[in-house]
């Protein structure tokens, strides 16, 4: 044993687990593949009962807040984006050459490589942006339209090779396939964008935006905060209960209102606790008359949901109650439930790709946050 400590990359090797060999990487990375968001909701719900026979939790109070974890992107320029879809393209091009049919081998430039275009046109239009007055505008403008150009007619050679592709029994044509039905929509999608935005000047909605290629489920999200004035990635809904224990998490689509979330965190309490908490708390974002009145429909006892902008004396005077006051003070430590969660890494950027990934990837987190406040406090 002395030896194998001394030596970490023996140690690596030799490591046993209950007297078994150890997986290697690459296996536990493809079997922590197989499990989906559901299942890691589910397993969250086992957390949460272990926590409650364990009596870490009694889940008599409940506080709710939203955060936003961001996706693992670069900011997302027009002409980055340009640039992306061009290069993701061409490499499908070349790829496809040996698997296409002779007459589309010879069908002109089919095959042409955009890549070193596209990439000349995105430094000319990042050098023309940090020029001011009109002569850098109209710089600006005519790469954008070149750029345009260069990513339609890669557009164009996408379509062409897919069509050659189409009658292919060839896994690898298959596969190609697949991959040219999955990037053409966005680069269409991202063409238009562009051309509404720069040339047009529009201001286009940023539910008809495409962020990111690699990453289209990706959300762009203004809360106002001054660090931070536009984040991209998805907002997650995030419960915790007495104790320290986050009891569910949803992923929400785009950046709805706060109000409209709970609703469905009093629902899923009830389920997982078997009745409404004594307690509840949330920011000024949840605030509203309707949900005030849910709450006590519940049957919780304690509402403590402060309501923004002027408020009537008898409104002050219900806000000042001891019991609010308190409750506020334990509202506040969700804020610092957060900060811990992305400190530590458990829903800091998301690395694991697409929308399931991103579901396991907060899943994962919210579970191993969990489990190291169950072992920490039954250790204390």
């Amino acid at each position: 044993t002395e030896h194998f400590v001394s030596d970490s990359l023996v140690l690596r090797q030799f490591c046993r687990l209950y007297l078994k060999p150890v997986p290697d990487d690459s296996t536990l990375i493809r079997w922590a593949g197989l499990i989906g968001p559901q299942t890691l909701t589910e397993v969250n719900e086992r957390v949460v009962a272990l926590a409650r026979s364990l009596k870490v939790t009694r889940g008599r109070k409940l506080r709710t807040d939203g955060t936003v974890v961001e996706t693992n992107i670069r900011y997302p320029g027009d002409s980055h984006l340009l640039n992306d879809g061009v290069r993701v393209l061409s490499r499908l091009i070349g790829r496809a050459k040996q698997a296409v049919g002779e007459s589309v081998r010879k069908g002109g430039d089919i095959f042409r490589d955009r890549t070193r275009s596209a990439k000349r046109l995105a430094r000319q239009i990042g050098e023309a942006a940090r020029r001011r007055g009109e002569a850098g505008e109209t710089a600006r403008h005519s790469a954008y339209q070149r750029l345009l150009k260069v990513a339609e007619a890669s557009l164009g050679q996408a379509r062409s090779v897919r069509e050659g592709l189409a009658s292919s029994a060839d896994a690898t044509a298959a596969r190609i396939v697949h991959e040219v039905d999955r990037f053409v929509p966005l680069v269409e999608q991202v063409v238009r964008q562009t051309y509404r935005r720069v040339l047009l000047g529009e201001a286009v909605p940023a539910g008809e935006k495409v962020v990111s290629l690699f990453e289209p489920h990706t959300c762009i999200i203004r809360r106002g905060k001054a660090d931070k004035p536009t984040e991209f990635g998805r907002k997650v809904w995030l419960d915790e209960v007495d104790g320290g224990i986050v009891s569910s998490y949803r992923v929400l689509a785009g950046n709805p209102p706060d109000a409209e979330q709970l609703g469905a965190s009093l629902a899923q309490h009830r389920r997982l606790f078997g009745r409404a908490p004594d307690t509840l708390a949330g920011d000024r974002g949840v605030h509203s008359a309707e949900n005030e009145l849910l709450a006590r429909q519940e049957g919780v006892k304690r509402v403590a949901l402060p309501k923004p902008g002027a408020k009537s004396p008898e409104r002050r005077d219900y806000e000042r109650q001891g019991w609010f006051r308190r409750a506020q003070r334990f509202r506040a430590g969700v804020e610092g439930r957060i900060s811990v969660l992305k400190r530590r890494g458990y829903l800091g950027r998301c690395r694991d790709h697409g929308e399931d990934g991103f579901g396991c990837w907060v899943g994962w987190g919210v579970i191993t946050a969990n489990l190291t406040t169950i072992a920490r406090k039954v250790a204390a």
